[in-house]
């Protein structure tokens, strides 16, 4: 069983010293209002993390300046005197619970603001770079004087940070962001002092770094640092290796080192495709040429993370979306439960994908972030007896709330396990953390008394266990969507969950279907060595997906050799090929196994029997309306909240 001494071992940092090594990197909430003042919600946001135990608590970006650089509406600011009180909140509240804070600053995003139309701006960039979000467009680039302009706002708003209170100041230099376009050869083409050689391409950095360090003095300064861009013509070790050097030489306390930029994307908010410690190489070779504190980041886990420090391949952990899953998990290490740490499933759906879109940061597995103020489990009022039909998510997070507020709960479940739609969702390995999430609620129900789990124990309308229930939760979930095509019954056939489950599919496999369950069935099978076709109706697949986790999904598809084929239909199944109608008419494609993956539909049924008994229910989840687990998971909890 792993110890944790590493993790929970004190480090000093620039004259700092935190309590343990566990760092939450830095991810934008939008909880602040539309000028960029932060709010009694993110503060509370964030004191959760550090009443959790969390070493270094840091915040996502804030804004030095909006002169050159657009801030859009409810984007983070310290660019006024004014925005000073709300960064102060969150540090009065971060220390009342005894963290410590440091606030990432950043300079500006340059070509990668996808703002600067809708704001009404030209965008601007080390050099005459393209713009990411238009390539037709080309970036002014700043001027020495403009570059002096947002030195000096930078030493302003270090100043503000300081007067608020933080312990830490972070400069946000990774991601293709300002910062980097100087930082790196292949956006800096300048020929002034601030191009050229590393030492001038680091000259707009180290200008930020003395500003920080002489308007607050004293307080230590981080940098965050793509190590490797990960796309071609981008930075790599081989340059990114001189630059931390130079950034070590002209004072930065601690680096933040991961890989990345909008050119790959997938790697700045890593999904469940790249795998566990994504990037834990980049602050291993960072490690081996400096000689202050290096963290590493990028899904990793505690015990990971316990494992890289423990080898010497980082100084801290960075996690983020980890602890807005759980913000607690060094106190449940602490206490000797990190078997109780509930796991970030890496979806991507409600914290990244919500800052991507302008909403309020959220989480899939855990309904509290953003409501730390108002979604308290409190005790009920009345106790009551609740029957809760299908342990998918849905019904166990109904059944963990609503025990842990006191009611007597009943969970039946047809199957001889908990899990419903995740169970066979989690067979790829690259989705195990959807088993770890299972593990998380059997454990947090076997703790409740008053919650009973009924297995391999079906309910239909007229059962009598139902009889004596105050409230009913149907949470029956989804069923699959079998269209009329010839020959759909044939052998040759089987469904998503059947090829999940047990099922073997032959050497050949043909699925039908490339949403979501569909194109990670086919992945799951070319890793094993299948040969794999996806056949789709529309123009694209997974196209419901957010683009961060497509991106690693449709990148992992060509690795793995899967044929995509779309704007086809299938039209009828034979004892050894399927038939689809594509835009050149008719094709047969050979095979020796088709997977049905059409979708699904509501399990609604029990739920129109039991409201026709006159009986009070409450449908949830997928039976409702199929849609991601998150916002099952959070329909439930608001559901058992409010019984």
């Amino acid at each position: 069983m792993t110890t944790f001494d590493r993790l929970l071992e004190p480090i000093t940092v620039g004259g700092l010293t935190l309590p343990n090594r566990l760092l939450m990197t830095p991810m934008g909430t939008e909880l602040g209002t539309l000028d960029g003042r932060s709010t009694p919600a993110e503060a509370a946001y964030y004191a959760a993390r550090a009443t959790g135990g969390t070493g270094l608590v840091m915040t996502g970006i804030n804004f030095v300046s909006g002169t050159f650089d657009p801030i859009a509406p409810g984007l983070a600011r310290i660019d006024t005197d004014e925005h000073t009180p709300g960064i102060r909140a969150i540090a009065d509240a971060v220390h009342a619970a005894g963290g410590l804070l440091a606030l990432q600053l950043t300079m500006g995003l340059g070509r990668n603001n996808q703002y600067c139309q809708s704001q009404g701006m030209e965008p601007r960039s080390s050099s005459d770079n393209t713009w990411f979000f238009d390539p037709t467009v080309m970036c002014k680039p700043l001027s020495v004087d403009e570059i002096g302009q947002i030195i000096k706002d930078t030493g302003e708003a270090a100043r503000r940070a300081a007067e608020a209170g933080v312990d830490m100041i972070d400069v946000h230099g990774h991601t293709g962001y300002l910062v980097d376009q100087f930082m790196s050869a292949c956006w800096n083409r300048r020929t002034d002092q601030y191009g050229g050689s590393v030492e001038n391409r680091c000259r707009f950095a180290a200008e930020v770094v003395a500003a920080i360090k002489q308007s607050a003095p004293g307080l230590p300064v981080s940098f965050r640092i793509s190590v490797n861009h990960r796309f071609a013509g981008g930075r790599t070790f081989e340059e990114t290796q001189l630059i931390v050097k130079e950034l070590e030489r002209v004072g930065v306390d601690l680096l933040i080192c991961d890989d990345g930029s909008y050119e790959a994307m997938d790697y700045v908010f890593p999904p469940y495709y790249l795998g566990d410690d994504c990037m834990a190489s980049a602050a291993e070779s960072v490690k081996a040429v400096v000689s202050i504190p290096v963290v590493a980041c990028g899904n990793i886990t505690p015990a990971n993370g316990e494992s890289i420090l423990a080898r010497g391949g980082a100084d801290m952990i960075g996690i983020g979306r980890g602890l807005i899953a759980d913000p607690d998990i060094i106190v449940k290490i602490e206490a000797g439960r990190p078997d109780r740490i509930r796991p970030c499933i890496r979806c991507n759906q409600l914290c990244t994908g919500n800052a991507f879109n302008g909403k309020a940061i959220g989480c899939a597995v855990n309904p509290q972030v953003a409501h730390e103020l108002d979604r308290l489990i409190t005790p009920a009022a009345t106790p009551k007896r609740i029957a809760v039909v299908g342990a998918g998510p849905a019904g166990l997070e109904v059944a963990r709330v609503a025990g842990l507020r006191g009611h007597t709960v009943d969970v039946y479940e047809r199957e001889d396990r908990i899990g419903g739609v995740l169970f066979p969702a989690a067979t790829p390995d690259f989705k195990r953390e959807l088993h770890k999430m299972i593990d998380w609620w059997a454990g947090e129900l076997a703790e409740l008394p008053s919650v009973t789990l009924h297995l391999s124990h079906p309910i239909v309308a007229s059962s009598a266990e139902l009889d004596t229930a105050d409230e009913i939760i149907v949470a029956t979930g989804s069923e699959p969507v079998v269209p009329a095509i010839d020959g759909i019954d044939k052998p040759i056939v089987m469904g998503v969950i059947q090829a999940h489950t047990g099922a073997t599919p032959g050497h050949r496999v043909v699925v039908c279907g490339g949403g979501l369950s569909g194109s990670d069935l086919a992945l799951e099978l070319a890793e094993a060595g299948h040969e794999v076709t996806i056949v789709e109706m529309l123009e694209q697949i997974a196209g419901d997906m957010i683009f961060l986790n497509r991106t690693s999904l449709l990148r992992s598809l060509d690795e793995h050799h899967v044929t995509v084929l779309t704007c086809r239909r299938v039209v009828r199944v034979n004892d050894s090929s399927v038939v689809v109608l594509g835009p050149d008419g008719e094709s047969t494609l050979a095979c020796d196994t088709v997977v049905a993956a059409f979708g699904v539909r509501p399990a609604n049924k029990l739920g129109a029997e039991l409201t026709a008994r006159g009986l009070r229910v409450h449908p949830v989840g997928d039976c409702t309306e199929p849609r991601k687990v998150g916002d099952a998971i959070n329909d439930a909890y608001e559901l058992a909240l409010a019984l």
